[in-house]
């Protein structure tokens, strides 16, 4: 079996070479090997097709009786019998990306042999660590019969008891929103962005409840308990005065990360061009409503994503080191912020803000090693869907 998938490798490799990604040929059917033969075409010339492009069936005594009667000879019987798709296990998948194979054969290869394992989230996470491209990880997804997850699916994350919601990867306008008149500079120019992958987001800010499970079990102490929290008894409230070093240390532990500030505005957005994308007091805690202190997450209306407050309550901390300028040299696809900075970037306004700082594409920013009591967290989580 290893020989095999050895010779298998080296004539992957080697039709790599002599075709580009999009030329890649299908496996050849039962119908083409016997169309082929009954028109007359040299056994041996069929048998190295055969080899060369694999096959998507299997060849029984039945069919290949009826190719000697068609007239085939031993050479093609051999190289049938030898191209049976055989699945593919877990670790010869990840050969095929590890060595180099391109993406798109490597995913016909898996459509064309199938796989003997069930694919999950880790495993898709593995390969995409790999290198794999979707394309790959969509053949696998298919070849493990895992359907794919509706946008604005949601699953409970294990680690931190939070509901995630998955967001599918897409294209939106970033920065100042169309006939808003109160952008500041740092949300200009607004530039069309490109998330290439979809992304598992928290569908609520982080709750006191599991930050306190994140600290029992990592050791980690709670930050200081602000005046309307007294001894953190309000576990549905969000958590507050963590720094940006503790939100993204509880990010890892939960499986994630922080989201960019791109993503966290994709999300946010909720698929809205719009300023807000519901009525101010409908969606936002801020300093009219809030009675001068945050409330419990999910209180107001959800975007269409299914995400609440993603305006106000709490200002929540993303990825990226804060430039005032940043937007004006953003790359197109996937930007995650200047390489370095002195401030970590915050989004979405929080209880204590006015209404100006309630849209979607304002952007604050805050020196990373401070929390504040209006500042928290939300996670996202890197997997395929």
């Amino acid at each position: 079996m290893k020989l095999l998938f050895i010779t298998l490798i080296a004539l992957v490799v080697v039709t790599a070479l002599a075709a580009a990604p999009q030329e890649v040929a299908k496996p050849l059917n039962k119908d083409q090997v016997m169309d082929l033969v009954m028109a007359g075409m040299d056994s041996a010339t069929l048998a190295a097709k055969v080899q060369e492009r694999g096959i998507d069936f299997d060849p029984t005594e039945d069919y290949l009786k009826s190719l000697r009667s068609a007239g085939a000879k031993d050479v093609l019987i051999k190289a049938l019998v030898a191209a049976h798709p055989k699945p593919l296990s877990r670790r010869q998948v990840l050969e095929l990306v590890v060595g180099n194979v391109p993406s798109q054969r490597a995913a016909a290869l898996v459509a064309q042999h199938g796989i003997d394992f069930v694919p999950d989230d880790t495993y898709f996470e593995t390969l995409r660590l790999a290198g794999a491209e979707d394309v790959l990880i969509a053949a696998v997804r298919r070849a493990g019969g895992v359907q794919p997850v509706a946008p604005g699916s949601t699953r409970q994350n294990p680690q931190d008891g939070l509901k995630y919601i998955w967001i599918p990867p897409g294209s939106f306008l970033m920065g100042c929103s169309p006939g808003d008149s109160e952008c500041s500079d740092n949300e200009k120019p607004a530039h069309q962005v490109a998330i290439s992958k979809g992304l598992w987001v928290g569908q609520t800010e982080v709750t006191v409840a599991a930050y306190k499970r994140f600290a029992s079990q990592t050791g980690k102490a709670l930050p200081s308990e602000p005046a309307f929290n007294s001894g953190w008894a309000q576990d549905n409230l969000p958590i507050v005065n963590v720094s940006w070093d503790d939100a993204q240390a509880y990010c890892h532990w939960a499986g994630g990360r922080l989201p960019t500030e791109a993503e966290w505005e994709y999300a946010a957005r909720g698929g809205s061009t719009e300023v807000r994308y519901a009525p101010l007091d409908d969606v936002s805690w801020y300093n009219s409503t809030s009675d001068s202190h945050p409330h419990d997450v999910a209180q107001k209306r959800a975007n269409a994503y299914g995400l609440y407050d993603t305006l106000g309550n709490v200002w929540e901390w993303v990825s990226d080191w804060y430039d005032e300028k940043y937007y004006a040299q953003s790359p197109g696809a996937d930007p995650s912020g200047p390489a370095t900075g002195d401030v970590r970037g915050l989004r979405g306004g929080s209880w204590k803000d006015g209404a100006a700082s309630q849209r979607v594409s304002d952007r604050g920013r805050f020196a990373p090693d401070k929390g504040d009591v209006d500042s928290g967290l939300r996670c996202v989580r890197e997997a395929a869907p």
